[in-house]
Formats: C-alpha cells, structure tokens, sequence
C-alpha cells in the first residue's frame, strides 16, 4: 500500500506549494485569501503615525518572523505527506481488515535537490569519485532510546504496568533491590548509579543491543508507517504511540558538484545493509560499473542486480552463504541504484 500510495501523497502535499517554490523570494508567513493581507490582519487604511498613542509605562513591543526556506516547506511536505499515509493506513486496514506495518524510504528529485525522506532502518547512500556520503540514519531502539525514554517519562500510562522507562545494564533480579545499579534514563547520554526500587524490576523499554535490540520487547525499529494493531504479546500495551511515522529527511544538492556517470545513490533495504557495510557496497557498485560502458543504460540495473545476489548469497549445505562463508541476509533485499550525472541523468 505504501508503495503504491506514498508517492500520491507526497505529490499532493508538493501541489500546495510550488506557487511559493516557483518564487525566488522567502515564502510569506501567512498567505493572502480575499479578505485577509499576507499578516493575517484585516484590509484597513493605515494608521498615520500621530494617530497612536503609546502610554508612558508600555514597554517596547518586538515583533520577530522565523525565517523559513523553500527547502524546509520541502521538507514539511514530505513529513505531512508521511503523516497523510499513515493515516490512511490507519483507516482503510478497518475496511479491509489488513494489519501490518512497514518501514519507508523515499527519495525526491526537486528543483536540483534530493530530499531523502527515512523512516525506519532503510538506508541511503551518494558515492561520489568514491567517496561515501551517508543520506539517512536507521531508526532502531538502540539510535532514539531518548525519545522512547521521553515519552514513557511523560506517558507512563503508555507503558502499562509491565515497562520501565529506564535502561539499566542487564534485567535485575528481586534479591538486588535496594542495591545500587548502573542506569540511565532520558536525559542521559552516561551511566550514573541509582538505588533498585520495586519499580525498576519491570521490564526495560529499550532492551538489548545491535540488531538484536527491542522496543518493548517487540519490534527492532522505532519509526515506520502502519503497525496500529500491533500490541506487546499476550498483552493489551500498543506499541504505536512508541512507533513515529515521521521520516528524517535529508538534503543532497547535486548542483554543487560535478558528478560523472559512475556517481550514484543507492537506496536499500536492512536486508541489503545487515550483510554489507557501506564500503562494500561502494566497492561492489564501482567495479559492476567498470565492466560497462558510461552510456550503457542497464549498467546501474546490473548494480542494483548484483547488490541483492551478494547479499543473498549462494545456497549451500548450511543455508544461504556470503563469499565469506558468513551467512546471507534472509531479509527482504530491495535495491535502487539512480545516477547522478552523465547520459540519462535523474531518469
């Protein structure tokens, strides 16, 4: 649903504003209907300077505007167009009976700009002259344990009576209460020592680390579009107030550089990056790219190809292995490889 539809939204929120996006000048703060000016205050005749009187003890007044760029109503429509979908998700999963949820990565070409919008633990990455510049960040338990910490501080109805807002080292056992232990809460980045009480025993909102790490003992992300139903096992606790369907949204301006037709974005799923480090993908995509003539146009088609087969690895014996006899990913791998210049750029 949300690769059929996303795109739809976003498209929509974008129609909203290219009237402003087509004007070079900074967008108004409020804009102009038939009876309103650009302020929002009412059409009448301006007022001569002797007309208003200012008492003696009236204290000075300062009107200030936050300045806002074309690239940040960009951005927000991007995140609506995220919201928009999740809510429809919502609605239409009563009509049709359909639970579930996904993680979301969109990549938008504008105005000479990509807006890569990240919602979940997808990646994005530009090679450049084989050089690597990060375009998202995975959204796990572990990368937003303070948000998640935050907002069982603040709800901790949210939480049931089964979660604590704390991380602590490792689970306590009931013969360490009163003890002190190590712990951090929202507010931390380091560890401090904390007396055990009886309601530290309860299980940890962010528990484990790595890949292995989970929201309420769940779920391995913490941001994505759908999950509504999806409730803490044998347990009536929700997990998606915890679960943000806003994507981070990254801005890559391809004007700023001269990119040849072997500089590409490559957009993957976990199932991708699980096995493969940035590096290697670089690797693997330039020497695919070697092998074809700049002009080829199936030569990113054969990067994107390769990136999967990698990663999937060849079935043996033991399962699925990597050239280096680890195991393959068995996520789903899903690939996009876009160039950045040279024949058929941004196509």
């Amino acid at each position: 649903m949300a690769s059929k539809l996303l795109h739809f939204h976003i498209r929509d929120q974008l129609r909203e504003i290219v009237h402003i996006l087509q004007d070079p000048s900074p967008p108004p703060i409020c804009l102009q209907d038939a009876s309103r000016t650009v302020s929002g205050e009412p059409n009448r005749a301006p007022l001569a300077e002797e007309d208003i009187e200012v008492p003696n003890n009236a204290l000075p007044r300062f009107h200030m505007e936050k300045a806002v760029s074309h690239e940040s109503l960009v951005v927000g429509a991007i995140e609506n167009a995220f919201k928009e979908m999740d809510n429809q998700i919502e609605k239409e999963r009563v009509t049709h009976h359909v639970s579930g949820g996904c993680c979301a990565l969109a990549v938008v070409y504008l105005l000479g700009k990509f807006y890569v919008a990240n919602a979940g633990d997808s990646r994005a990455i530009v090679i450049r002259n084989g050089e690597i510049i990060p375009m998202s960040r995975e959204f796990t338990p572990e990368t937003e344990r303070q948000r998640l910490q935050f907002l069982g501080f603040l709800r901790p109805e949210l939480l049931g009576n089964e979660f604590t807002h704390l991380e602590f080292p490792r689970r306590i056992q009931h013969k360490e209460l009163g003890k002190k232990m190590l712990y951090r809460d929202q507010t931390m980045n380091g560890w401090a020592y904390k007396r055990i009480e009886e309601d530290d025993m309860k299980f940890p909102l962010v528990y484990g680390e790595g890949k292995k790490a989970r929201m309420m003992a769940t779920i391995g992300v913490t941001r994505g579009l759908g999950d509504h139903d999806l409730k803490v096992y044998s347990s009536n606790i929700y997990i998606k107030p915890f679960l943000s369907c806003i994507p981070e949204v990254r801005i890559y301006d391809l004007t700023q550089y001269e990119h040849c037709p072997d500089d590409v974005l490559v957009m993957g799923t976990d199932g991708l990056w699980d096995v493969t480090s940035n590096q290697e993908v670089a690797n693997m995509a330039l020497d695919v790219l070697m092998r074809y003539e700049p002009n080829d146009p199936c030569r990113y088609t054969m990067v994107a190809q390769e990136l999967v087969m990698r990663s999937r690895g060849v079935l043996k014996d033991r399962g699925w292995r990597l050239a280096n006899d680890k195991l393959g990913s068995g996520d789903d791998i899903s690939v996009f490889v876009i160039p950045l210049g040279g024949p058929g750029n941004y196509t």
